[in-house]
């Protein structure tokens, strides 16, 4: 018996040491070449009522409760949220907004957990196509730095196919203006 609680102390002083020595920010990014200019991505982005069309979070809980407020687009635009347990609620408030470059906002996440991140999406011309990268950046509390060894993995599983969601729809639109032209 007295074995085993030495081994469980000495299982949780090892944990409270890793844990201890987790940075105390993260940042999460990815990026990807969608086969579009910026100006077929860049309104996708904007626009939180056209993230239905791209994000991989939109997808999680069909009965989701959504309300935008502020400005319909760009900077003050606001988007909340209430969904079931995997959806959780939280707000996203754009922060920035420059046209066909960056799209900037801040995430506050009330269930499952509270926390506040900050997110960006730039857009760089490339050949054929715009580089988009799509990062987000905060400090980790004592629960994100349990988790920070698995973050990335999980949150950049995600990016990468909203990213991939966001080039198909946006070279449908693109596909569109050419043919009205």
């Amino acid at each position: 018996m007295a074995i085993w609680i030495g081994v469980a102390v000495l299982v949780i002083a090892a944990a409270l040491v890793f844990i201890g020595t987790r940075p105390d920010n993260f940042r999460i990014e990815r990026s990807a070449l969608i086969g579009a200019p910026a100006g077929a991505i860049f309104p996708m982005i904007n626009d939180f009522h056209q993230w239905v069309r791209w994000s991989p979070w939109e997808k999680v809980d069909p009965n989701m409760q959504k309300t935008f407020e502020g400005a319909s687009a760009g900077l003050g635009a606001v988007y909340s949220w209430s969904g079931n347990s995997k959806a959780g609620s939280g707000r996203i408030t754009m922060t920035e907004s420059r046209p066909d470059k960056l799209v900037a906002i801040k995430l506050e996440f009330f269930k499952p957990f509270a926390a506040t991140r900050q997110g960006r999406f730039l857009l760089v011309p490339s050949a054929g196509g715009t580089q988009v990268t799509w990062s987000m950046e905060g400090k980790n509390n004592w629960m994100g730095k349990v988790m920070s060894p698995f973050m990335d993995g999980m949150v950049g599983k995600e990016f990468e196919k909203g990213l991939a969601n966001l080039n198909v729809a946006a070279q449908i639109v693109e596909k569109r203006s050419g043919q009205s032209a």
